[in-house]
C-alpha cells in the first residue's frame, strides 16, 4: 500500500453528503479523529477521517456540522466502524455528532485478544500486519490550525486508511481462535461505556490507589468532592486539575476541615482556592461528617495486609496461567482493581464481584478455587 494516499477535504454539508452516500454500502468503515482538550474537559473536534480502505475523507467538524446522512453512517444503520483505541474518539465524536458509533470494532482491543500485547500502540500495529512504516512526525501537530499542511493531511489519511486491511487479518486470526465473539463483547461494552460517562461522576473516588488509607468518615467525604468536581469541570468545561486535583481533595478528605482556615492549612490547597471554592468544600464535608454510622460507607482493608496480599498474588497466579495458555496478556482477562476488588469483598464476607461474560467463564471457578486455597494456607500456613 502507498505511504502517500489520496485524501479529500471536506468542509461543506453538501460536500459531506456526498461522502456519506459513497461510503453508506461500505462493510467496514475506519474512522479516526484529531482533537484539543488541553484547556477544556470537553475535547474540541479539529478533524474526523473516514475512510474504506481505498480514499481518506477529511472533514473538518470547524466547519461543517454533522449532518443527519453522517448521523446515519456513523450510527447502528451504517457499517461496521474501525477504530484504534478508541475511548476518548468515541467522546469527540458524540459529542460532536449527537452519535455514539456503533456497531464497533477497536482494533486496539482486537490485537490484545489475539498476541500477548495489551495495548499496541497504531503504528506498530500497521507495521506488525503489513510491514509499512508510517510516519510519526505530526503527533503533536496543531490540528486546529488551517490550512492543514500537506504533512498533516497525509499523516491524519493514514490513520483511517490502513484500518480495513489490517482489521481483515485479525478477523482471520479471531475467527480461527474463536475470539470474535469476545470482542464484539467488549466493543460493545465500550459503546455502553461512551453512553454514561456523566454517570460514573459518582464512582470517580473508587480509582483512587491510597483510598483504603481513609477511614469510612473520609472516604464519604472523598466519595462526595470528587462527584462533585467532576459535575462542575463538567459545567464548567475546565480542565480537572484546573479547579482541584484529586491529590488535594483526598488530603482534604483525610483532615476533615471544618472552617475556612482549617481548609486552607490543608497541603496543596491554595488561597484562590478557599476564596473560589471554599464554601462548597466544606459543605460537602460537613454532608459526611454529619452521616449516621450506618450511612458510611466501609473501610477498605490494607493491601500491604498478609491476608491481602496472599489472596492477590493467588489470583494473580490463577489468572496468570489461563492467559498464558491463551497467549494473551493477563491484564487483558482481568485488571489489578478488580482483582483487588474480589479480596476485599472476600475478606469482608461479602458477595464476589466475579468478572461476567466471556470472562466469567474462563475465570470464575479459578477465581473462587484460589481464594478459597489462600484462606485454607491461612489457617495451615505449614503447608504455604
Amino acid at each position: 500500500m502507498s505511504l502517500e494516499p489520496t485524501s479529500h477535504w471536506i468542509d461543506t454539508p453538501e460536500e459531506l453528503d456526498t461522502v456519506c452516500s459513497r461510503l453508506a454500502d461500505a462493510e467496514w468503515l475506519a474512522v479516526d479523529t484529531e482533537f484539543f482538550r488541553e484547556t477544556s474537559f470537553h475535547p474540541v473536534p479539529a478533524l474526523v477521517q473516514l475512510s474504506r480502505g481505498d480514499v481518506a475523507y477529511l472533514i473538518d467538524p470547524q466547519a461543517v456540522a454533522a449532518t443527519p446522512a453522517l448521523q446515519r453512517l456513523l450510527g447502528p444503520e451504517g457499517p461496521t466502524k474501525l477504530l484504534h483505541a478508541s475511548s476518548e474518539d468515541l467522546e469527540v465524536l458524540h459529542n460532536w455528532s449527537g452519535v455514539v458509533l456503533e456497531p464497533l470494532v477497536d482494533t486496539q482491543v482486537a490485537q490484545a485478544l489475539i498476541s500477548e500485547i495489551p495495548s499496541m500502540g497504531y503504528q506498530r500495529l500497521v507495521e506488525h500486519w503489513t510491514g509499512d512504516v508510517l510516519p510519526k512526525d505530526e503527533t503533536r501537530s496543531d490540528w486546529l490550525a488551517r490550512p492543514l499542511s500537506e504533512a498533516q493531511q497525509r499523516y491524519a489519511a493514514l490513520d483511517v486508511i490502513y484500518l480495513p486491511r489490517v482489521w481483515a487479518a485479525q478477523r482471520e486470526a479471531l475467527l480461527a481462535d474463536a475470539r470474535l465473539a469476545w470482542l464484539e463483547a467488549d466493543c460493545a461494552a465500550l459503546v455502553d461505556q461512551a453512553l454514561r460517562s456523566a454517570q460514573g461522576d459518582a464512582e470517580w473516588y473508587r480509582r483512587h490507589r491510597q483510598l483504603w488509607r481513609l477511614g469510612a468518615r473520609a472516604i464519604a467525604a472523598y466519595q462526595r468532592l470528587t462527584a462533585w468536581r467532576e459535575a462542575e469541570v463538567r459545567r464548567r468545561d475546565l480542565p480537572r486539575n484546573w479547579l482541584v486535583s484529586d491529590k488535594v481533595l483526598f488530603a482534604i478528605a483525610e483532615s476533615m476541615p471544618g472552617s475556612r482556615y482549617e481548609l486552607a492549612a490543608v497541603e496543596g490547597v491554595k488561597p484562590s482556592l478557599v476564596k473560589r471554592e471554599g464554601d462548597s468544600l466544606l459543605g460537602l464535608v460537613r454532608d459526611a461528617a454529619q452521616l449516621d454510622e450506618a450511612e458510611l460507607p466501609p473501610a477498605l482493608p490494607s493491601p500491604l495486609s498478609a491476608p491481602f496480599k496472599r489472596r492477590l498474588k493467588a489470583l494473580k497466579r490463577a489468572v496468570g496461567a489461563i492467559a498464558e495458555d491463551l497467549g494473551i496478556a493477563p491484564e487483558v482477562l482481568a485488571r489489578r482493581r478488580d482483582l483487588e476488588a474480589l479480596v476485599v469483598a472476600d475478606l469482608e464476607g461479602q458477595p464476589l464481584p466475579l468478572p461476567e461474560g466471556w470472562r466469567g467463564e474462563l475465570l470464575g471457578d479459578a477465581l473462587v478455587a484460589a481464594l478459597e486455597s489462600a484462606a485454607d494456607t491461612a489457617q495451615n500456613p505449614v503447608n504455604e
